[in-house]
């Protein structure tokens, strides 16, 4: 094949220049970058990585995912697959291997270390420190994905260490999760060998764990929104920041990706040098990723972009093969199976109803905008036919979690901040067990929203009052197998229509799917019960 030529300007990040150049591309390997006296005014440099992203999130298999992520220069992202884990185990992480490598896209895979994540809910499967140590050994695994049990590293529980001591037998770095925790605790955390943090939520945690040697992972997703309180540690810390999404929905991802991370990192004051060592150099070296950098002998995974301002994608090429341009994936789609599991029976109105004792104090979850973390509120709800019911003039709605994996009781609480008038949501997408979650204004609609996922066999769902409309999720009822694009089309249609039913959340399914993550404080509801996340247990719902 005859050599590919791109001319521009060179964005050489390790020297911090910038020069007109040409690079000479063969056999997907850059032989040469020669400067020249000029060349056009658009910028050669290398892709962007998105360093902790949940594919599944996306509600695309991961070779889907590729086709949108490319148009936006995206080369490689860093995937914990634990989402698909918990739910169909180790079959589910093969899946998401396999997939992955049917288009020219670097995927780098973790092997999920908190399936389930916690013992307080029902998961479909469970990964242990042997079947960990396995995937560790597979080339296809670059890293330990993210230890959520800090209470279990803290205490030195033999199941989580024997996992952190794998990854480190095969010289693999092992992810952190650890929202909020600061002083000796956060240190100890650290000391235990876990390189990384994505969960930081303000600039004072972000700085001392930094302090402590961590990578910070500043994170912009659909639904956790951290970059306006952590970019300014970029400035001082140039060599130990990334940028991620961790959890991105289709419709975003159709919007842009890391790119937007660096228009935005260079519009609020940060040199541009430093930017792109966060969004395209730092996850290389740190998890090793066989990822181009701009240089010869590289493989030649670069974009072209408009300026270094707004980060327009012109080109971008993986391995030397140009699969975007001007907006248009060259990626194409290829066919896969739908691994799934689901066993629940279809739910009657009387699941959803909790009896009202001597008074009518609840805690109530309280979702907030752009943040995984809930508070934890109590209120009057209100007592109709001796049941406790939605308050909705004051958005305190029902929301409750089904287990899918087996027939059980309905675990029904309170939660405020979604502000539906009517109707209700539900998804199948519920980190991280990925049960069925449901927020609604009345029983009979979210009874109908939960039996449509049943029927359907995992998806999201809109119950308007009178009808109910669903995205039929087949993969482990977290993913399409169908087009990128039309999935896209079709998820921001059931979001505009949540949007219509009085939802204010910038993305209610999103939230919704948080809701039952009991790692993130304060208040969060599995389908066992109500859980206190500030204390790792259990709590009444009358309070």
């Amino acid at each position: 094949m005859p050599a590919t030529v791109l001319r521009g300007q060179i964005v050489d990040i390790p020297d911090h220049r910038i020069y007109p150049g040409e690079v000479i591309i063969e056999d997907g390997i850059i032989t040469a970058i020669h400067p020249l006296a000029e060349a056009p005014a658009q910028y050669i440099l290398p892709g962007f990585i998105d360093a902790h992203v949940h594919i599944e999130s996306s509600m695309l298999v991961p070779s889907e995912f590729a086709r949108l992520a490319v148009v936006h220069g995206t080369v490689a992202t860093v995937s914990d697959p634990h989402e698909i884990a918990n739910v169909c185990g180790m079959e589910g992480v093969r899946f998401m291997i396999d997939n992955g490598k049917q288009v020219p896209f670097k995927f780098v895979f973790g092997a999920p270390s908190c399936v389930p994540a916690t013992a307080f809910e029902t998961a479909g499967a469970t990964l242990d420190a042997a079947a960990v140590t396995a995937l560790l050994q597979d080339p296809a695994i670059y890293y330990l994905s993210e230890m959520m049990n800090f209470p279990g590293v803290l205490h030195k529980d033999p199941e989580v260490m024997a996992k952190i001591a794998a990854a480190h037998g095969v010289n693999k770095p092992v992810d952190g999760h650890a929202p909020g925790l600061r002083g000796q605790d956060a240190a100890n955390y650290i000391a235990a060998g876990i390189s990384t943090d994505h969960e930081c939520f303000t600039y004072e945690e972000g700085l001392e764990k930094l302090k402590l040697g961590m990578q910070i992972l500043i994170r912009e997703g659909s639904a956790a929104r951290n970059f306006d309180a952590l970019i300014q540690l970029l400035n001082d810390y140039p060599d130990h920041i990334m940028f991620c999404s961790d959890d991105k929905h289709p419709d975003s991802l159709l919007e842009g990706h890391i790119n937007q991370l660096a228009a935005r990192a260079v519009a609020a004051g940060v040199d541009v040098f430093k930017v792109l060592k966060a969004a395209c150099i730092n996850p290389a070296l740190h998890y090793k990723i066989p990822c181009g950098m701009l240089q010869p002998g590289h493989h030649a995974d670069c974009v072209v972009v408009n300026n270094l301002t707004e980060f327009k994608v012109l080109q971008t090429y993986i391995n030397g093969q140009l699969v975007a341009e001007n907006g248009q994936s060259l990626i194409h789609s290829v066919p896969c199976g739908t691994p799934n599991q689901f066993n629940c029976s279809l739910r009657s109105v009387r699941d959803f109803i909790v009896p009202a004792k001597d008074h009518a104090t609840v805690r109530v979850i309280e979702a907030l905008d752009g943040q995984l973390i809930t508070r934890q509120l109590e209120a009057q709800a209100i007592i109709s036919d001796g049941h406790l019911v939605a308050d909705v003039p004051n958005d305190i709605l029902k929301i409750a979690v089904v287990n899918r994996y087996h027939d059980a009781p309905v675990a029904v609480a309170f939660v405020k901040g979604f502000g539906l008038h009517r109707g209700a949501i539900a998804s199948t997408v519920a980190h991280d067990s990925h049960n069925i979650i449901v927020c609604g204004t009345c029983e009979n609609d979210m009874t109908e929203a939960v039996n449509a996922l049943i029927d359907c066999q995992g998806g999201v769902a809109v119950c308007d009052g009178h009808q109910t409309h669903t995205l039929a999720l087949p993969v482990a009822g977290l993913m399409s197998n169908h087009d990128g694009y039309q999935v896209a089309a079709e998820y921001t249609r059931l979001d505009q229509m949540a949007k219509a039913l009085g939802a204010t959340l910038q993305s209610p399914f999103m939230t919704l799917s948080f809701m039952a993550l009991l790692v993130i404080p304060s208040l969060k509801l599995s389908d066992k019960g109500l859980f206190n996340g500030d204390t790792f247990t259990f709590t009444s719902l009358q309070a």
